[in-house]
């Protein structure tokens, strides 16, 4: 929240500055590699240009769009609500970012620290913009996105268990939205071949 703060409304640059000075300092303290306390800080900072209640590229772009600048922001957290859990994910994790050191990679080796996480962020980040959006194929139910939520937040913590819980979850995710999806495109093709039959379409043909 500081980051985002400090970030409103403010250049790269100086953005960078202001935050790496004050926040970047505070990760440090608590024992976060140099380079992810500063990619951190700098990363939610340039997240404050879509944040609102400044959000200056989301107003800057709404004369374009001839919309809401607030109305395009909440559209964009929405979009970029997976962003948002990323550096958590590597300050969890180093190997993320390349670096060493971690419990995880003190377990398995580097590289291999660094594919598992690789591949764990990008499920995560599928997740979280799966219950974001609501659709994966077809429209998601709300308990199908809240599971996507759970496995995304679970998959996000760096530990044994969380990552067992998560995997847990992908799986019923999965084993759902499979069994869901038949049903959805048989009615979905019902539904075409009903309009396809309908007196408008018969004339138009």
């Amino acid at each position: 929240m500081t980051c985002i703060v400090l970030g409103m409304g403010i250049p790269t640059i100086p953005n960078y500055i202001i935050t790496s000075s004050i926040a970047g300092a505070a990760l440090l303290e608590l024992g976060v590699p140099l380079i992810i306390s500063h990619m951190f800080v700098f990363y939610f900072g340039i997240l404050a240009d879509l944040t609102p209640p400044v959000a200056l590229a989301c107003f800057a772009a709404a004369p374009i769009a001839k919309e809401s600048g607030l109305k395009i922001s909440m559209e964009a957290i929405k979009i970029a609500a997976a962003g948002f859990v990323v550096p958590f994910m590597a300050v969890y994790t180093p190997a993320l970012m390349l670096q060493d050191g971690g419990p995880l990679a003190s377990a398995i080796g580097y590289w291999p620290a660094v594919a598992y996480i690789v591949v764990k962020a990008v499920v995560a980040i599928g997740l979280w913009g799966v219950a974001v959006i609501g659709w994966l194929g077809h429209g998601l139910k709300l308990y199908e996105r809240a599971l996507a939520v759970a496995a995304a937040f679970t998959l996000a913590a760096a530990g044994a268990l969380s990552d067992t819980i998560g995997a847990v979850l992908v799986v019923a995710f999965v084993a759902i939205w499979f069994i869901r999806r038949p049903r959805v495109t048989a009615r979905a093709a019902a539904s075409w071949r009903g309009r396809s039959r309908s007196p408008s379409a018969t004339a138009l043909r």
